[in-house]
């Protein structure tokens, strides 16, 4: 039987020059070959799977073909299949990391490497994919961890523009697109109060007209879409034909907002033009509940690692916030907001694992409920038909302490699990 081989790539990074005061702008890339499409079929034998569909399978077998998983059971047998023995390995879908800026951001101090965002309050022509660097020497290290594919959300205040589904082991966004996902409304709200009177009613003025901004944005962009619908257009313009997808429901309405009387407003204006609202953020959805199942909307939670958002909040309320949410069966994924620190994503659904939300939620939150939610309807679920991306792990991929993921396969190909910090262990290690 076969077994795993991991490919040993020497560093081959470009080292900055600094001159006095300036500093030349670096071409940051990693030196792993994204992985050929698959050719030959793979089995899997003897592992645990955890198909986050249908609970979890004890010593079975999985067949991968083209790219899909093709069957699952006990004792398959496949002609001309490529045989690996995973047993006592622990096989998960392979996990999606929602709401993050891999692949936009690489450097956070330095200003040439960040292109998370447009300036203005109304770009909705504006995609992410055209920022995205599929040579990011952030991904190796995301996918280490079991994360197979990201949710690439631009940054900004307003309506920011459109986010999109990329895999992980890629040449090119060309190569990495799975598809456009939807338009990002970060919805406007005061963090803190001002000190003073008059600097509170300074930011109650600037919070409505930011307010009335969005609806008369979305009110000339809705009646574009119905000038355009009866062929009465008089000329096109590009930023009202970008939303003509959600008056349409071919795309979501993202809307990033944590406070109740914001989510509140969000759902009274997808209510108004028809949209399908997925709220981000939603730190409040639960105490929304009804008003949010009403419409169908759903919830990415980011705050599995956060502190409470008010001072008289419970310490644990963030952590327990999937298990609420859960309760008002509202349909909800867990993300973890960031770049380099999405690899954390396994381990915050661990979190809400120890406050209440059973296994399998947690599973389904970061892989099937998060597809769907991209309308994926071939993914996040280890069943026949569905992509064959999956992870497998020597332990409990929740559990830092036995998480190991030893293979990560994309649509059946192999990836390379080598990244720059198990070069820098190995260089370090042999000091």
């Amino acid at each position: 039987m076969a077994k795993f081989k991991r490919i040993s790539c020497l560093p081959s990074y470009l080292l900055a020059c600094l001159l006095l005061t300036c500093v030349s702008p670096l071409a940051f890339g990693y030196d792993m070959v994204p992985a050929p499409p698959q050719t030959q079929a793979l089995l899997l034998k003897g592992g645990t799977l955890y198909t986050a569909a249908d609970g979890v399978l004890i010593n079975t077998d999985l067949l991968i073909e083209h790219g899909k998983i093709v069957a699952m059971g006990k004792q398959l047998a496949a002609n001309n299949a490529e045989v690996i023995d995973v047993s006592g390995k622990h096989i998960y879908p392979g996990l999606i990391a929602l709401n993050t800026q891999i692949g936009l951001n690489e450097i956070s101090m330095v200003r040439s490497t960040v292109d998370s965002g447009e300036i203005g309050s109304f770009n909705p022509e504006i995609s992410s994919a055209t920022a995205f660097n599929a040579d990011s020497e952030i991904i190796p290290t995301v996918r280490a961890n079991g994360i197979t594919h990201a949710h690439i959300v631009p940054a900004g205040n307003g309506l920011v523009g459109q986010s999109v589904l990329v895999n992980l082991d890629a040449w090119t966004i060309d190569d990495a697109k799975v598809a456009a996902t939807g338009q990002h409304l970060v919805w406007p709200a005061i963090d803190a109060p001002a000190a003073t009177q008059e600097e509170r009613e300074k930011q109650a003025t600037e919070l409505n007209e930011q307010i009335s901004d969005i609806h008369k944005n979305f009110a000339a962009s809705f009646h574009y879409y119905q000038a355009a619908k009866a062929g009465a257009l008089a000329q096109k313009q590009q930023s009202y034909d970008a939303m003509q997808p959600l008056f349409e429901r071919r795309a979501s309405l993202f809307v990033h907002a944590d406070k109740l009387n914001s989510i509140e407003s969000a759902a009274a204006l997808a209510r108004q033009y028809g949209l399908k609202l997925i709220i981000v953020g939603g730190y409040d959805a639960w105490r929304a509940a009804d008003i949010l199942n009403e419409i169908n909307a759903s919830v990415i939670y980011t705050h599995m690692l956060s502190m409470p958002l008010r001072h008289d909040d419970p310490i644990d309320l963030p952590y327990r916030i999937p298990s609420l949410l859960a309760a008002a069966n509202l349909p909800f994924a867990i993300g973890f907001s960031g770049d380099w620190d999405t690899r954390n994503l396994p381990f915050a659904a661990a979190q809400a694992i120890s406050h209440g939300l059973s296994s399998e939620l947690s599973l389904q939150a970061i892989t099937v409920n998060a597809a769907i939610m991209l309308g994926q309807q071939d993914m996040g679920v280890l069943a026949p038909g569905y992509r064959a991306n999956l992870v497998i792990s020597k332990g409990d991929i929740f559990d830092p302490k036995q998480h190991g993921v030893e293979a990560l396969f994309i649509d059946g190909r192999l990836v390379d699990l080598n990244n720059r910090h198990k070069q820098l262990y190995q260089k370090y290690l042999n000091r």
